[in-house]
């Protein structure tokens, strides 16, 4: 049966079919071949459980505070007042380029939008100071991955929604990775351009302190955001989708404030979100009805058992996971394989002994791994679209260092777990 669905999920996703339709297929299939009774009675319950979860209501509202961000102006502002504090480092606006995508990620929840938005800010820098294009684009691609790491983070509430962990614990957890590895990706930016110092283009000007301390208002709108999202939480006034709602109306009020708000503007705004958010909601639905036929055929618990019966040691097990998930993530689009792996990979961590926030960890720098490793890793395709003409293979070239460092990244919490353990220990509200 494990041959079945595994060989099922690459027929249909080489087919080129909607990740939703993927899921469901998959499900239908394997409940006629396998299934001793019609489990299809229980997709309606399935449909009304996941639609109503209180959770899963902050995914909407993220999205849509991403979307107000995206065409509220406030980015251009905030790259500006970055270029003066690191851009006369070697490597220039690239470190921009990772500064700018941390401080948006940590307000958007998306990589899509992180990459989209800093791309189209930066790139034109790019043509105009003479950068070295593949670097360049990678750190824009990659920088863009810190959308789904550093909190609040949509993919991280599926991951808890799916794992039933606690998103406090999740966003606690990913505070000092997510800002760890955007100093790793600085890091290996510094590293490069001071060995071949013609990667690092034309500097910044130089700046002032006065000019730089002026400039730090600029950063005001989204530390704003940051603070009364994740604060909230973390202070007991808010469970994350009540702080979603918040980051909401906080965004509306600084796109009127900015003179920015329009009926063009909130339309465009609630057509994206929509968009997205029936895509994401689709495929959750589609997965939670795949997860129910795996656990009833016994896959779930098949799969547990043979991997404690290997009597390999755990960390041995971990990084057999950690190398399929690099695999994958090459041909499999990051959701499907998120929301499809994700009920039968917790169970296995947790009866090795790891923790599932540690692991969740983990498990998002490997979904961050997946959108910058080609065939189709979607940030090397955003990051393309918004450059227009140029070889595509720069993107995927200037991306390796990074994912270089994702696994840097990855080594270093399963040396030290604290890195990601030490403050939800100390502060998870649960």
């Amino acid at each position: 049966m494990l041959f079945v669905a595994t060989a099922l999920l690459l027929v249909l996703v080489a087919a080129g079919l909607h990740v939703a339709v993927v899921l469901g297929l998959m499900g239908s299939v394997l409940a006629e071949m396998f299934s001793p009774f019609p489990v299809f009675r229980a997709l309606g319950e399935l449909t009304w459980s996941s639609s109503t979860n209180f959770l899963l209501l902050s995914v909407p509202l993220f999205i849509m505070m991403g979307e107000l961000l995206l065409r509220a102006g406030l980015t251009e502002k905030m790259y500006e007042c970055l270029d003066t504090w690191v851009g006369r480092i070697p490597g220039g606006l690239m470190h921009t380029n990772i500064a700018a995508s941390a401080v948006f990620a940590a307000t958007s929840g998306s990589s899509l939008a992180t990459a989209a938005t800093i791309g189209t800010v930066s790139i034109p820098n790019m043509r105009t100071n003479g950068y070295n294009p593949a670097l360049f684009l990678g750190s824009v691609a990659a920088g863009g991955t810190l959308g789904i790491l550093i909190p609040p983070s949509i993919n991280t509430i599926l991951y808890g929604s799916l794992s039933d962990t606690s998103v406090s614990a999740l966003y606690l957890a990913s505070f000092v990775p997510g800002f760890l590895l955007a100093a790793l990706f600085s890091a290996v930016i510094l590293v490069a351009c001071i060995v071949k110092p013609t990667l690092g283009g034309v500097p910044s000007r130089s700046y002032s302190w006065g000019e730089r301390i002026r400039s730090l208002v600029h950063l005001g709108p989204p530390l704003l955001l940051f603070v009364l999202v994740v604060g909230s939480i973390y202070l007991g006034i808010a469970t994350p989708t009540e702080a979603a709602s918040l980051g909401v109306v906080a965004t509306l009020m600084l796109t009127i404030a900015r003179g920015r708000l329009s009926i063009e503007v909130l339309l465009r705004a609630f057509e994206g979100t929509v968009r997205t958010t029936s895509m994401v909601l689709l495929i959750v639905v589609a997965a939670l009805f795949l997860n129910f036929v795996l656990s009833t055929l016994g896959l779930t618990t098949t799969i547990v058992n043979a991997v404690t019966s290997l009597a390999w040691p755990p960390l041995g097990v971990l990084v057999a996971i950690i190398c399929l998930y690099l695999l994958l993530g090459c041909f499999i689009e990051t959701i499907t394989l998120m929301v499809a792996t994700t009920p039968l990979v917790v169970p296995v961590i947790k009866s090795i002994g790891y923790d599932p926030v540690w692991f969740g960890v983990v498990f998002i720098i490997l979904i961050e791994a997946a959108l910058i490793t080609a065939p189709i890793g979607m940030n090397l395709f955003v990051v393309q679209a918004v450059r227009g003409k140029g070889p595509f293979r720069d993107v995927v070239v200037g991306s390796l260092p990074f994912l270089l460092m994702m696994l840097v990244m990855i080594a270093l919490l399963i040396a030290f777990p604290d890195l990601a353990l030490m403050l939800p220990r100390k502060f998870s509200t649960g």
